[in-house]
């Protein structure tokens, strides 16, 4: 009879702040083998593992002191590379994530456009379907918490079937990716009026969406006139607004002070962290209480008076 050889199985997230999708594939993978799997307790500890993975999503991250044999991936490393097949295919395991009380995962991947600023058309490709609703609710503590990865929701071909199941299943849903505002439909808003969304957190009522060039200022006005004539208000929507990219500083102030004095909640993302600017001016709008008492001028931390 042959013998079983079980592995020790070290898992590293380098980055990001919610569960990886991916190192849950893997630790299911190497469960259903039998392995023992754990997260890396620290290069002190490299010679006890049989094998470890890591991932990187981020390009600006920093890879820790993983042993030489490591298998390390993710968008931080290559667009494109993938996940072994096998591994893919499973289901993903919350083993890692044991204070996780939310389901997560993709009902939909790829992306209808081709932003320049964005991997996700480069990596996936055009949208396709990769999970229905109840496919995705593997989590034993997740509840009624269902967090969506999607990039582009709406570009799913069975968009519309999965959100009536989301609402039918009285789910708590948070598109924590963001929603695309330039071309919500009618139908769409009156279908997302419909659900109980939610934050990352789930303890706060409102949408994200995007609003990264300043030249889709009418259309994004457009689209949030429909989602409010749903019955969407835009105090219950926050918008991502990318800044360094292509719009100017004059530009960056005027998109999140608009959507401040409309009710919307903005939360700036900088194309370039290492520009002061960005950083600062992301500082002052993402902490919401200064931004709402404290104009950008007066702002202590303001990069022109350090200059």
């Amino acid at each position: 009879m042959a013998t079983v050889w079980i592995m020790k199985i070290g898992l590293v997230q380098i980055d990001g702040k919610i569960p990886n999708i991916a190192l849950m594939q893997i630790c299911s993978y190497h469960e259903q083998r039998g392995d023992s799997v754990e997260q890396w307790n620290g290069p002190l500890w490299n010679n006890e593992y049989d094998k470890v993975y890591a991932s990187k999503i981020f390009s600006f991250s920093e890879i820790p002191n993983l042993p030489q044999s490591a298998l390390v991936g993710g968008t931080g490393i290559d667009f494109y590379n993938k996940l072994p097949e096998d591994i893919s295919n499973s289901k993903p395991s919350y083993t890692l994530y044991p204070e996780c009380n939310y389901h997560i995962g993709f009902s939909m991947k790829g992306c209808r456009f081709a932003c320049k600023f964005c991997c996700v058309p480069k990596k996936e490709g055009r949208p396709w379907h990769n999970s229905d609703i109840d496919g995705l609710l593997l989590n034993p503590n997740g509840g009624d918490r269902l967090m969506l990865l999607d990039n582009d929701f709406f570009g799913s071909p069975k968009w519309e079937e999965d959100l009536s199941r989301i609402i039918e299943l009285n789910l708590k849903v948070c598109f924590v990716q963001g929603l695309n505002i330039r071309i919500i439909t009618k139908e769409q808003a009156g279908l997302l009026a419909q659900c109980r969304y939610y934050n990352g957190k789930f303890n706060k009522r409102y949408l994200t969406f995007a609003w990264d060039k300043y030249k889709d200022k009418d259309i994004v006005m457009k689209g949030i006139e429909i989602c409010n004539n749903a019955g969407i208000t835009t105090k219950r929507m926050q918008f991502f607004i990318l800044i360094g990219f292509d719009t100017t500083p004059e530009q960056d102030l005027e998109r999140v002070t608009m959507l401040r004095d409309m009710g919307a909640k903005p939360f700036v993302m900088p194309y370039n962290k290492a520009d002061g600017y960005q950083n600062k001016f992301a500082r002052w709008v993402n902490h919401r209480s200064v931004f709402n008492t404290v104009e950008w001028k007066d702002y202590k931390h303001n990069y022109k008076e350090r200059a």
